[in-house]
């Protein structure tokens, strides 16, 4: 079998047109800065916040709004492993470590619950926590869906 030697033929278009090299140094650059990043994760260390989690500590106040999850999740794996149960005391945060003991003060109505963490959220904007749908019930707030809250750091968990 005979093999044609093949030339490379270098095509004088994409060596000096101006906006072939433009192009390249946008897609380099977009590349570099666009993909270095994890977008999704059940892992804190892509969340906004982790790099401020050692900063931590018991009796911190922390003030935002707050919804609640309930039977869609019922039943499926949390972020620290363990099943979510909608009718257990727990709470999903953004970085808190996982163990983590909050006491949250609905600030509507002055009611209180100690929750644990063991689950990464909420993922909507300008929200702090995620409770159970036993927390909310608790806190009074089910039938509005969010409540403005003070959650007070009572002990810190050990996991990440």
């Amino acid at each position: 079998m005979k093999f044609k030697k093949m030339k490379f033929r270098f095509n004088i278009f994409f060596s000096l047109n101006p906006f072939f090299i433009i192009l390249i140094t946008i897609t380099s650059i977009t590349t570099t800065y666009c993909s270095s990043t994890v977008r999704f994760s059940s892992s804190a260390d892509s969340l906004p916040g982790k790099e401020r989690s050692h900063k931590y500590y018991v009796g911190q106040v922390l003030k935002g709004q707050c919804s609640f999850y309930a039977s869609k999740f019922h039943g499926r794996k949390t972020a620290n492993g363990e099943i979510y149960n909608m009718f257990e005391l727990t709470a999903a945060h953004r970085s808190l470590p996982f163990g983590t003991i909050l006491e949250v003060e609905n600030l509507q109505n002055g009611k209180k619950v100690r929750v644990r963490i063991n689950d990464r959220g909420p993922f909507k904007a300008g929200r702090i926590l995620d409770l159970s749908l036993e927390a909310a019930r608790r806190l009074d707030f089910i039938e509005k869906g969010t409540t403005t809250v003070k959650a007070t750091i009572i002990r810190l968990g050990k996991n990440k």
